[in-house]
């Protein structure tokens, strides 16, 4: 046995997006354990119930995270309109639908920039963010904003997507999965990210299992797992099968992410082609009275949203849990047995949102 040695990892890091500490008891290169330890960006989210009626909380609610912003919304909306027994047009199921897939696409091709930064490859991370800078652009065109779009509301969604917009990015995302196939050839075929995901950091199927693994990291070791197959909003009408890669190695997260890109156009292709016509929203009276889970499958894996409430316009009750929390016990045993040098690397591949996570 060599010398073991601590050493602390973050939480700043050229290749942190977000700030998380690992201590890293190291036996020379290698890493024998980690422990982790949150809490530098904690909000109170969830005491926020208490200053924000229900209609309020769907802006604090988008505000979980700024990447999934739409689909936290989205699943907080849906938790409250399962309470009040409210039932949204079918217009705003598929609307929703597009934009929680463009926040896919977004969510993914971020990370993919981000991995390719941490490998080295600047200009291939510069090429992803411009393809991601068009998905912005839609949302921006579709929502009036970037990052935080304020369109879904209890009841619905607030602006509608014209015919001509929706043929618009119809023919947007034809042109970029062009562009999309030969970035996302280097990732899947450059030897030099072959020697740093291929075999780094396996997560066994039953280890996946066993740590309630979620969304990529999951599906990278053969877990058939994805939430959208039980049909909410209007996944129930689209056809697909999740993605599924078995070797539950960095590169198979790579590829599972890369592949859910391309799957995400195609479902935005198939709402666009059968959205119906119709209203976008009802009108909502009274307060919610009761209790509700909810789950949606968020680009990171399941997130789940739990709300009591009591019929005052102040919930009693408001719980998230975010994928990236789900993950963390698996990223801890993909860093035992590897090299240091790995560490940063690993971190990435569960796409870490540690404000998410601390809410």
């Amino acid at each position: 046995m060599g010398n073991r040695t601590v050493i602390p990892f973050g939480p700043q890091h050229p290749v942190l997006p977000e700030p998380i500490h690992l201590d890293l008891m190291l036996e020379d290169e290698r890493v024998v354990e980690a422990i982790p330890r949150i809490g530098y960006i904690h909000r109170g989210l969830e005491k926020l119930v208490e200053k924000k009626d229900f209609q309020q909380y769907t802006y604090v609610a988008e505000r979980i995270c700024g990447i999934c912003s739409f689909m936290h919304g989205m699943g907080y909306c849906m938790t409250i309109e399962s309470i009040m027994d409210i039932k949204i047009p079918e217009r705003a199921e598929f609307l929703r639908t597009i934009w929680a897939e463009l926040s896919r696409m977004h969510s993914h091709l971020l990370w993919l920039g981000l991995s390719a930064d941490a490998f080295g490859f600047e200009s291939l991370h510069m090429h992803t963010w411009r393809l991601r800078e068009q998905v912005l652009d839609i949302f921006e065109e579709t929502t009036g904003g970037r990052v935080i779009f304020s369109v879904c509301e209890i009841g619905g969604v607030r602006k509608d997507i014209s015919p001509e917009t929706l043929d618009k990015i119809d023919r947007i995302l034809t042109d970029m999965e062009k562009e999309l196939k030969e970035i996302t050839h280097v990732f899947l075929s450059d030897s030099s990210v072959k020697y740093r995901t291929k075999g780094i950091g396996v997560l066994s199927k039953q280890a996946a299992f066993d740590l309630g693994a979620v969304g990529p990291m999951a599906k990278a070791s053969g877990i058939k797992r994805d939430l959208r197959t039980q049909g909410y909003a209007a996944y129930g009408k689209l056809k697909f099968e999740p993605i599924i890669e078995t070797d539950g190695d960095s590169y198979a997260r790579t590829s599972v992410r890369i592949k859910e890109v391309f799957q995400a156009v195609d479902l935005i292709k198939q709402a666009i082609a059968i959205i119906p016509e119709g209203g976008i929203n009802v009108k909502v009276t009274g307060n919610p009275n009761g209790e509700y889970f909810t789950r949606v499958e968020q680009p990171r894996g399941s997130a789940m949203y739990y709300v009591k409430a009591s019929g005052s316009k102040f919930l009693d009750r408001f719980r998230v849990r975010t994928p990236t929390f789900a993950n963390v016990p698996a990223l801890l045993e993909t860093l035992k047995g590897c090299s240091l040098a790995d560490v940063p690397i690993l971190i990435l591949t569960i796409d870490p949102c540690i404000s998410c996570t601390e809410r």
